[in-house]
C-alpha cells in the first residue's frame, strides 16, 4: 500500500483491509465449522454456524459503505483503486462463502443418517475448500501472487473431487431407493461446498488483479464431469 499526503486516506485504506480481512476470517471458520458439524453430527455447531450468518452481511455492509466513502470523496487511481474495488468484489464472494456455508448447516439439520452414508468423500471435498478460502485469504493479506495462482490452479482439482462424490452419492442412492431424500440433500450439500471453492478461486482472480493490475482473462481448467452423469 503506498503512502498518501493525506494521513486519513492510507487510515481508511487500511481500515478496508482490516474490514474485508476480518470477514475472510468469520468466513473461513464458518465454512469449517459446517464440515465439522456434518462430520461430527453435532447439531450444536450446525446451529451456531446458522446463528452467525448475518454477521457477514452486517461485515459485507460496512465494506461497502466505506468503499463507496472511498470512491466518491478520495478518488483513487491505480493501486489505490484496485484495492477498493478489489475489497468490494472480495466481500462479495466471502458472503456468498457463508450463505454457503449456513446451507450445508441448514441440510445437516435435515439429515436422517443411520451409518451408511458415504459422509468420508462430502468431509474430504469440504475440506479441500476450507483451504482453499484460507489460501485465498491468506494471498490478499500477504499481496502473494503465487499464492493466489495455486488457488486458482486449484479449481480443476476441486472439480475432479466433486464429480468423485457426486457419482458416489448417486450410487448410493440407485442401490436403495429409501436412500433418495437423504442422498438427495447430501448431493445439495456437495454443491455448497464446490461452489465455496469456486469463490475462493473468484478471491484468488481478484488478488491477482490487485497485486498485477490486469484482470484474469485465461479460462479456468475446469473437471466437472456432473452434467454428462
Amino acid at each position: 500500500m503506498t503512502n498518501h499526503i493525506v494521513k486519513s486516506f492510507d487510515e481508511q485504506l487500511h481500515r478496508l483491509r482490516q474490514l474485508v480481512e476480518g470477514m475472510g476470517k468469520l468466513t473461513c471458520e464458518q465454512l469449517k465449522a459446517a464440515v465439522d458439524a456434518v462430520e461430527g453430527s453435532d447439531r450444536a455447531i450446525a446451529r451456531c454456524v446458522v446463528e452467525r450468518e448475518p454477521d457477514a452481511d452486517r461485515m459485507q455492509h460496512e465494506v461497502d459503505r466505506l468503499s463507496i466513502r472511498l470512491l466518491a470523496l478520495r478518488q483513487p487511481v491505480a493501486i489505490d483503486l484496485r484495492e477498493v474495488l478489489s475489497a468490494q468484489r472480495i466481500a462479495n464472494e466471502l458472503e456468498r462463502i457463508c450463505d454457503y456455508a449456513a446451507d450445508l448447516a441448514e441440510r445437516f439439520f435435515a439429515l436422517r443418517t443411520n451409518g451408511d452414508e458415504p459422509l468420508k468423500c462430502l468431509i474430504h471435498l469440504g475440506r479441500f475448500a476450507v483451504a482453499m478460502v484460507e489460501d485465498a485469504m491468506a494471498a490478499y493479506s500477504n499481496h502473494d501472487n503465487h499464492l493466489a495462482q495455486e488457488v486458482w490452479g486449484h479449481d480443476k482439482v476441486l472439480d475432479e473431487m466433486y464429480s468423485a462424490c457426486f457419482g458416489e452419492l448417486l450410487a448410493y442412492m440407485i442401490e436403495n431407493s429409501q436412500r433418495t431424500s437423504t442422498g438427495t440433500q447430501m448431493l445439495m450439500m456437495a454443491r455448497a461446498i464446490e461452489r465455496a471453492g469456486d469463490r475462493a478461486t473468484n478471491i484468488a482472480e481478484m488478488v491477482r488483479y490487485l497485486v498485477g493490475g490486469t484482470l484474469v482473462v485465461e479460462e479456468r481448467p475446469k473437471a466437472d464431469t456432473t452434467k454428462t452423469l
